[in-house]
């Protein structure tokens, strides 16, 4: 089965650049090429088992500036694969994978790939918490209605030559920092929409924290009563070599294998965890519970 997704590549080779071990170089460029890339770099990337004992029992806070920062880095130059940029789909989904990706999968799969911050019971103060946020949020974000200004800032675009429905553009430098303490007006990532006319529209923005934070933590952050932080879990990646004829109903972020025994009776490669936590915040929705819904 040909990978009908290129979205779903390109976020599993985000996953593996984020786990320990790998290396990413900022300075590469994106080019119309980073498909096959991708597909060589997961081709080659250790799966948890691989790693180095010392590795698979370090701290997992230890390496969270890099995990949270991840999605504005590109993967450094690989050689192509056999894969042909012919075989990707004309339309493509968000590279988030909670986001709608057509033809890799049903909902009831995708939501095994993905775990939630608790709930609490709201309270007046929490309220007057996330509105504060949201109103430091829509002052900043005016400044980034316009992409290129963002770029200029450093927010980066992942991978903007696939189509999607939502472009991350992320600052690796606020992604550092949000691994350490929360700032309402430093936000790891602007969520663009694609225009008509190529350009870019500003529609929300997200605030990330490290992947070993505690409920306690993520709602000193952003109030528990009001959002519900994601992180994206139990991903099996293809054996190595086989990324490009993986049947991909089976593996990736909406494959019907999410433990690590199906995963290693399939011959993949399992990662429990990747990214640290997220949450999407829409600045300019009609309700404080539009501004944070999923």
């Amino acid at each position: 089965m040909i990978v009908r997704d290129a979205a779903a590549i390109a976020i599993l080779a985000m996953a593996l650049a984020a786990a320990p071990g790998r290396g990413v170089d900022a300075g590469v460029p994106v080019t119309r090429n980073a498909p096959a890339r991708i597909l060589a770099q997961a081709d080659t990337a250790p799966s948890a088992g691989d790693r180095p004992a010392d590795a698979q029992g370090a701290d997992p806070d230890a390496e969270n500036g890099a995990v949270d920062s991840m999605s504005s880095m590109h993967m450094p130059s690989m050689p192509q694969s056999s894969m042909p940029m012919s075989s990707m789909p004309e339309s493509m989904s968000s590279m988030h994978m909670h986001d709608d990706m057509p033809g890799m999968g049903a909902h009831s799969a995708m939501a095994l790939h993905m775990a939630w911050s608790d709930t609490r019971p709201e309270t007046a103060a929490d309220r007057a918490r996330a509105a504060q946020i949201v109103k430091t949020l829509q002052t900043v974000l005016v400044r980034y209605k316009d992409y290129r200004v963002a770029e200029a800032d450093g927010f980066k675009p992942f991978h903007p030559e696939l189509p999607q429905k939502i472009y991350h553009f992320t600052r690796w430098q606020n992604g550092l920092k949000a691994a350490f303490e929360f700032d309402p007006a430093a936000p790891t990532s602007l969520l663009y929409e694609k225009t008509a006319d190529g350009g870019y529209e500003l529609v929300g923005a997200m605030y990330t924290a490290p992947r070993g934070a505690s409920q306690a933590k993520l709602d000193r952050r952003v109030p528990l009563s009001i959002a519900r932080w994601h992180r994206h879990v139990n991903f099996c990646l293809p054996p190595k070599g086989r990324m490009a004829t993986a049947d991909w109903t089976k593996f990736g972020p909406n494959g019907s294998i999410a433990t690590r025994a199906a995963c290693d009776a399939a011959g993949g490669r399992f990662y429990p965890q990747v990214f640290g936590w997220m949450v999407h915040v829409y600045p300019w929705a009609s309700s404080l519970e539009m501004v944070f819904a999923h």
